[in-house]
């Protein structure tokens, strides 16, 4: 047998296995969190958020050309392409294994000594390994979704590949082609994601191992530890001068921590050389070259990511500052200026290089052009932005702006190596490095125009440490009560924690959460089995998104009775069972090729480490994450597949002392095969076969639809913007309405952007000019009454014009750091209403009580950006277009008793609630119920309504049989239940029950009971809220036969949870307390509504009693 041939036959079908896997079950349309935004981006070739993914846009709309360039397609064709991307990662993964596997059966032999046997083993074991990986649970859902990490999976696995590829040919001429060709590769997926940059220690390791005999070790320890030491005393130094800088401007006493750190650091990593060489010493020179070139590899990663991504364009866009503002240049003249210095300096290190015969340094500059080469990707940015399409994301249309961009700016700054714990108060605010932005000057010139300086807390070193992992730096409640709730920390009677967290806190939440929690919690749903899709919310809760095995006795040990489970969370499609057999056979693997192959098992382990641990270090996650995060570490299950292949090996090995060779092999084999990926492939398929789902952007249309012509539609998340802007720029729905995301509301770009129109939409009035926003200009206003009796409400509009908008210091406020703030002096304001307009535009309804003036009290001490943005829009509307919300809470600004629901949206209107209705039915349960838990929306928008949902609203096919829908799909589906919900009460009051009945069956029909159960587990327990309602909806429209389905389903699940929570223990029960209060009293209500299905029944007011807020523990 020849190995190259057989090595391409099987390596090629096991990528069409993939690849067939991905694009069956890709998804129908767009997805849910960032895909909207990416297939949008891709249509009309976009900006998305930072730090952007330009290569990702270019290849997405190739695919989209390729599909027909039809928006019916757009979606498909860009999964389509993750689909492909993610099948020729398998590829490589596959000849990475069968590398390494040769490795192992050749030792000293030629590729041509191999047998046919050994042949057939280490294609097996590339089999196992790379179909193992293709079914494992985080790569599998990014494969099948237009996002970023599939094509950045597969830039991780052609770099790795390609490295390999080297080794093997690192002594025949031009063999350093394949690392140039990994540089340009590398430069090329930052334009997708920085996440293939973690390669760079293990490809440095291969290359270490391969030329290590071209090395002096002794002139190469030398030179070490001296740049080491010189390095840390230079750092030592520019972090004293850096310290008292920062001391002195905010007039501080001088932390010199950093500084001492880098000091001992460098010690320390020069100290280490020796002690490592004592290790072994007849391998002193293999362990210490091994440390040395891996510290190497991390500089060579810092100076990638620092020095070329980030530092690069930050020097170009400070040049062009220069060449635009002191030189009357043109913009881009200082960019462009400053890379042809960059070439020309290249140039003549070539010719250096060439001359002098240095092999290594030619290399190395021929790697950092073709990765500039790679990274000229993002001048396709700047491009775009410079026409203003409509997702224009930081508006990066200069070189400054993209430094921000790069450098994700607008999302703030977290501590990695020092920092301030959760419980720090700033004791001075320090201001960084002057900001600026493209802009006209007063002679109207296109220049850089100066925005402030950059803005940031000095803390008392007491109140920092060393490796930060407690940390907030926005006073967020939740996060910090968190960690306080995982620490153990409680509050005084005052609120405040009894005390700061210490380091041994930290390391503890490093540990428990960021290490255990946040990642391999999610290594182990792959490898081991994943109990359900609900999301996980601490190590404490036992029911949801945990890691099990699949054998009881360990899972009930780890998790309480997993038999006591409701059943619709056994019935989930997500709940995996793996009894941990691929985890078992990867962890047979890794110590087999240690022993065997040490120098491989290091690189497979640098690449494991670096895109697991590594990353967990570096992205210090806080509490309460809105999602999970597991695909981060899609690359470290990767490396792990790596074992899994080379795993084969110790099963054959074992089945040899039993049989021959021979038969060994094949007994290995088909065990191997059976018990990884047919097995993973049989429990992951349901829950990842997405092939018929088409949520995200049907519940984009039904928020859409909500509305009336030219609205104007504020957002709050992924969830509700990205696939809005899918179906308004892809698919051409309701382009008429402009969607306003508050989250981007606090940034100017984001504002200004509103001034122009988009689309169909007509541009947006924000009161305030470009100039009174820009930069850090009123991010926030206080509450300073002045002179203002508080007990009148005053207009709006006059006040944010010329109260807030004023440039008047009598209107301001000097706080501590000596800078003047913008201020607003009362808080009871008004908004005039002219009753025509808002009757004639459909805002007020024929029957409505329109108010005379929108009254609102603003619960707020402080304004932030987003917030003014909001009330500025309120103002200036004067009633205009229709102003909708897609939550009635959350806003926090005063008007929720405003916001009357259209169907998903919630419109703003000048109409005093109607409480009042003639319908007995109605009335009798508006008696009993109508202060539970909020049951009867009073302000529903009835006939709207009806007509939005009875004809326009679409249910991401749900009422096709076996489509499944994880958590966040459920959640999103709740509430359309909810809107029908609502609407057939609404319909009751107006006494057509008829009506309501319609709605009722319309919902049940196009959500099926077995893809959205009635009842069953959520979040505070939310699904089963909503169900509730929807059950005495039923009754109201006297529909029996419904109510009983909905009784029963939702019954037996509460019921079932009840158990459950009476199983899990006191100490464990409290992450379910909302459940545990509210389900014994769900129950009584649902018996309470049966008795009351007809109107003769006797009627009891229902009050909450203490017994029905208790439950038995167990304890």
């Amino acid at each position: 047998m020849n190995f190259k041939k057989w090595n391409n036959i099987v390596g090629w079908a096991v990528c069409l296995i993939a690849c067939a896997t991905y694009i069956l079950t890709t998804e129908l349309g767009g997805s849910f969190w960032d895909c909207g935004e990416f297939v949008s981006s891709c249509y009309k070739v976009q900006i998305p958020h930072p730090p952007g993914a330009p290569l990702f846009v270019l290849i997405g709309r190739f695919f989209i050309v390729l599909f027909g360039d039809h928006p019916e397609n757009a979606a498909k064709a860009v999964n389509v392409m993750s689909a492909l991307a993610s099948g020729f990662a398998i590829l490589f993964l596959f000849w990475t294994i069968t590398h390494f596997a040769r490795r192992i059966v050749q030792g000293t032999r030629q590729v041509a000594e191999l047998t046919q046997n050994e042949i057939i083993m280490i294609m097996l074991a590339g089999a196992v390994g790379a179909l193992g990986y293709t079914f494992t649970d985080s790569y599998w859902y990014s494969a099948v979704e237009g996002e970023v990490y599939a094509l950045s999976a597969f830039f991780t696995a052609l770099v790795f590949w390609a490295m390999l590829k080297w080794e093997h040919k690192a002594d025949e001429p031009g063999a350093d082609k394949w690392i140039i060709f990994i540089f340009f590769m590398m430069g090329l997926a930052v334009g997708v994601h920085l996440l293939n940059l973690l390669t760079i220690p293990a490809v440095v390791m291969v290359f270490y191992f391969r030329k290590r005999h071209l090395f002096n070790y002794k002139l190469l320890r030398k030179y070490f530890i001296r740049i080491i030491l010189i390095g840390g005393g230079l750092g030592f130094i520019a972090a004293l001068i850096s310290a008292s800088s920062v001391a002195s401007s905010a007039n501080v006493s001088m932390d010199p921590t950093v500084a001492m750190v880098l000091l001992f650091g460098a010690i320390i990593a020069a100290l280490l050389v020796p002690g490592i060489e004592k290790l072994n010493q007849d391998k002193k020179e293999l362990y210490g070259g091994a440390y040395m070139f891996f510290v190497i590899s991390v500089a060579i990663l810092g100076f990638v990511q620092i020095g070329v991504i980030q530092a690069s364009i930050k020097l170009a866009g400070h040049m062009d500052i220069f060449f635009v503002n002191s030189l009357n240049l043109p913009i881009f003249s200082g960019f462009i200026g400053f890379f042809v210095i960059v070439a020309v300096i290249l140039f003549f290190a070539l010719r250096i290089a060439t001359k002098k015969g240095w092999q290594f340094l030619k290399l190395a500059v021929w790697s950092v052009v073709f990765l500039l080469i790679g990274f000229s990707s993002y001048l396709t940015t700047m491009i775009r932005s410079t026409a203003n399409p409509s997702i224009d994301m930081y508006n990066v249309d200069n070189p400054m702006s993209l430094e921000g961009y790069l450098g994700r700016d607008q999302y703030g700054d977290f501590p990695l190596l020092y920092g301030q714990k959760f419980t720090a108060s700033p004791i001075a605010p320090y201001y960084g490095a002057q900001q600026y932005q493209k802009g006209i000057d007063s002679d109207g010139k296109v220049k850089y125009i100066p925005t402030g300086k950059k803005f940031s807390f000095i803390y008392s070193p007491d109140d920092e440490m060393i490796f930060p992992r407690v940390w907030n730096t926005g006073q967020d409640r939740r996060q910090t009560d968190y960690y306080a709730a995982f620490l153990g920390i409680g509050k005084d009677q005052q609120g405040h924690y009894e005390r700061d967290p210490n380091f041994i806190d930290n390391i503890k939440f490093f540990l428990g959460y960021q290490v255990y929690y946040m990642y391999l919690r999610y290594f182990l749903w792959n490898y081991s089995g994943r109990q359900n899709d609900m999301q996980g919310n601490s190590v404490s809760d036992v029911r949801d998104g945990n890691w099990i095995t699949g054998i009881s006795f360990i899972d009930n040990f780890m998790y309480g009775d997993q038999s006591l489970m409701p059943q619709t969370l056994k019935d989930n499609k997500a709940h995996n069972v793996m009894f941990a057999l691929p985890l078992i056979l990867g962890l047979i693997g890794m110590f087999y090729q240690f022993k065997r192959k040490g120098d491989d098992g290091l690189i497979t382990f640098l690449l494991f480490f670096m895109t697991g641990f590594a990353i967990v270090m570096y992205l210090n996650q806080a509490g309460n994450e809105p999602r999970e995060r597991d695909y981060a570490y899609a690359g470290s299950t990767y490396a792990f597949a790596i074992w899994i292949g080379i795993g084969v090996f110790k099963v054959r090995d074992w089945f040899q002392k039993i049989s021959n060779q021979k038969v060994a092999t094949t007994l290995a084999g088909v065990v191997c095969l059976l018990a990884v990926p047919a097995l993973m492939a049989q429990q992951e398929w349901d829950d990842h076969d997405r092939s018929n789902k088409a949520l995200a952007p049907d519940l984009a249309k039904d928020y859409l639809e909500s509305c009336a012509p030219n609205a104007i539609l504020f957002t709050f998340g992924d969830n509700d913007t990205y696939p809005l802007w899918f179906a308004q720029e892809v698919e051409g729905i309701r382009p008429d309405v402009r969607v306003v995301n508050t989250s981007l509301l606090g940034i100017d770009w984001y504002i200004n952007d509103l001034r122009v129109k988009v689309n169909q939409s007509d541009s947006v009035d924000v009161i305030l000019t470009k100039n009174q926003i820009e930069g850090d200009n009123r991010d926030r206003v206080i509450f300073v009454p002045k002179n203002f009796p508080q007990d009148r409400y005053y207009d709006l509009y006059d006040m944010m014009k010329n109260y807030v908008g004023s440039e008047d210091r009598s209107k301001k406020v000097q706080m501590n750091d000596g800078n003047f703030y913008s201020t607003f002096p009362v808080k009871n304001v008004f908004v005039p209403v002219d009753k025509a307009v808002v009757e004639k535009n459909g805002t007020a309804n024929p029957t409505d009580s329109v108010l005379s003036t929108l009254q609102f009290t603003i619960p707020k001490d402080n304004l932030f950006k987003n917030d003014l943005a909001i009330l500025n829009i309120i103002a200036s509307n004067k009633w205009k277009r229709p102003i909708y919300f897609t939550m009635n809470q959350g806003v926090g600004l005063g008007f929720d008793q405003y916001l009357r629901k259209d169907g998903l949206s919630y419109r703003l209107v000048p109409v005093a609630p109607n409480n009042t209705s003639t319908d007995s039915t109605y009335n009798r349960y508006s008696a009993k119920y109508g202060s539970v838990m909020g049951m009867l929306k009073e302000n529903v928008n009835a006939d709207w309504m009806y007509e939005k949902l009875m004809k326009k609203f679409v249910f991401g096919n749900a009422d096709l049989p076996g489509v499944y829908f994880d958590e966040e799909n459920r959640r999103h589906l709740i509430t359309i239940r909810e809107a029908f919900a609502d609407a057939a009460i609404a319909m009751v009051k107006d006494g057509k029950q008829e009506e309501a009945k319609k709605l009722l069956e319309r919902a049940d029909k196009m959500m099926l009971e077995q893809n959205f159960p009635y009842g069953m587990p959520s979040r505070m327990g939310m699904h089963n809220q909503t169900s509730l309602k929807f059950l005495m909806a039923a009754y109201m429209a006297g529909d029996d036969a419904l109510a009983q389905k909905v009784d029963k389903s939702l019954r037996t699940d509460i019921q079932q949870e009840i158990t459950y929570f009476n199983s899990i223990g006191q100490d464990k029960v409290g992450n379910y307390y909302w459940e545990v209060t509210s389900y014994p009293q769900y129950l009584i209500m649902m018996d309470e509504l049966s008795k009351d299905a007809h109107p003769g029944s006797p009627l009891k007011n229902l009050e909450k009693s203490d017994s029905l807020n208790t439950m038995d523990t167990g304890k």
